[in-house]
């Protein structure tokens, strides 16, 4: 294994959609022994950049994979906490980005161009916005749901459905609202309400399911939200299938009620048999308690519309427990975070790379540790990156050299099942401490 040393760096952070800030750390040398399988592909190793003809920095973006293998990336937050509704194509191939959207980079705060729904159009577009949630449809059509940003002028929380043909280059405004800050209907015409950082995922019948986030529930609540939502792509129709009506709600362990606490900015993934997995995230272990960051890990089935708990349970801000890199162990848990990125490998095998959260010695900050939980033995593995927080970037020499990305939170990743025998994890930006946003673009092969 090769030593890397590094030093911890001075900047504080946040997850995306509200994740928690957080205070400098002194600068004390640490060496950390790990491999760098990583390999920086682009970008810059610097902050803040904003390019011609390829993504400037930004965080908390809406992402998809289409059935090529291209990978695209819509808005997000960028410096200045601004927001950007620009739309990117990435081939992996070639290495090539192309700028799919009429809306420039450099447009911020752009208002949504909604057209009349259901009609697609050209013409239409998204408003700017950050951490949204996306997927893709089994006709390689991509889908916006929500986040926060602007239906017009102003800037708020969303709920708004968006349909995106990529041959056609069409925008369709499928759903929800064209203003900001709606509640959420549970009866009658089911509607989720407005709100950013949820998890989704998708079953193979090509519906969604969406969880939590922070934002509007029922008629007069405002807050963290746990109700668990499907969305019928063929019926475009939603349904409230579990969950709270109310926001703020704390977890319930066990038995046929038992489901995650609120909170936002978890990370989600899909295992071989259509399960759906929960991890993480900041919210709530009793209403009207302080949020924190959480590490439980949760499994939902689909075919019994139940939630089991795996891991942990109901305590906040807890410190990582990282074992032996590349051991397996049942005492092995990352520690509580939020706006981490996940990924599902080829061998049904969960990944989760960095956030924003607690290292091994309880230290709040960005991480740049990587993890790989196998289902079926239940184990976590700390597969490399640091075991502290605020852990700077390996870059090398120039693009193409191996190296190891920086602590960071609300980075966006795309996952890629040609490339290697487990597939390949890419990373693109992200944000390394306060204002400080990233455009660099990463590659990990297990």
């Amino acid at each position: 294994m090769l030593l890397l040393s590094v030093a911890l760096s001075s900047c504080g952070g946040g997850g995306g959609g509200g994740g928690g800030g957080g205070g400098g750390m002194p600068t004390l040398p640490v060496s950390i022994a790990t491999l760098l399988p990583w390999t920086w592909i682009g970008g810059s190793s610097s902050y803040n950049q904003q390019p011609i003809g390829y993504p400037g920095a930004r965080m908390s973006s809406a992402l998809w994979t289409d059935p090529s293998g291209n990978f695209w990336m819509f808005g997000g937050e960028t410096v200045n906490t601004s927001d950007i509704n620009d739309l990117w194509e990435y081939n992996p191939s070639t290495h090539a980005w192309t700028l799919e959207s009429p809306s420039s980079p450099l447009n911020q705060n752009q208002p949504g161009i909604y057209g009349t729904q259901n009609t697609p159009s050209t013409n239409n577009l998204p408003g700017a916005r950050n951490d949204s949630v996306s997927w893709t449809d089994p006709a390689g059509n991509l889908w916006l749901f929500g986040g926060y940003g602007y239906a017009s002028t102003t800037a708020g929380e969303l709920n708004d459905l968006w349909e995106y043909v990529p041959p056609a280059k069409t925008w369709t405004w499928v759903g929800g609202s064209n203003q900001i800050n709606q509640f959420g209907s549970y009866s009658s015409t089911e509607t989720p309400g407005a709100r950013l950082a949820s998890v989704s995922w998708t079953d193979s019948t090509g519906n969604l399911w969406l969880f939590g986030g922070q934002g509007y529930a029922a008629s007069g609540s405002q807050g963290e939200l746990n109700d668990l939502w499907k969305y019928s792509p063929t019926n475009k129709a939603w349904s409230w299938i579990k969950g709270s009506s109310s926001p703020n709600q704390p977890s319930t362990l066990s038995g046929t009620t038992a489901s995650p606490g609120a909170r936002h900015d978890s990370v989600a993934w899909t295992d071989s048999m259509g399960n759906l997995w929960l991890f993480g995230g900041q919210g709530y272990v009793a209403p009207n308690t302080p949020p924190g960051e959480f590490n439980d890990l949760w499994k939902f089935t689909p075919s019994t519309q139940q939630w089991t708990l795996i891991r942990s349970g109901n305590f906040l801000n807890q410190a990582g427990s990282y074992g032996t890199s590349q051991t397996s162990s049942p005492t092995n848990l990352p520690g509580s975070r939020d706006s981490s990125v996940a990924w599902t490998d080829t061998s049904g095998n969960l990944w989760l790379f960095g956030g924003y959260g607690y290292d091994s010695t309880g230290a709040l900050g960005e991480l740049n540790d990587l993890w790989k939980f196998n289902p079926i033995t239940q184990q976590w593995t700390w597969v490399n990156g640091s075991n502290l927080v605020s852990q700077l970037g390996s870059y090398g020499s120039q693009p193409g050299t191996r190296g190891m990305p920086g602590a960071r939170s609300s980075a966006n990743a795309w996952f890629s099942s040609g490339i290697g025998t487990s597939g390949s994890l890419w990373l693109f930006g992200g944000l390394e401490g306060a204002g400080n946003y990233l455009n660099d673009l990463w590659q990990y092969t297990p």
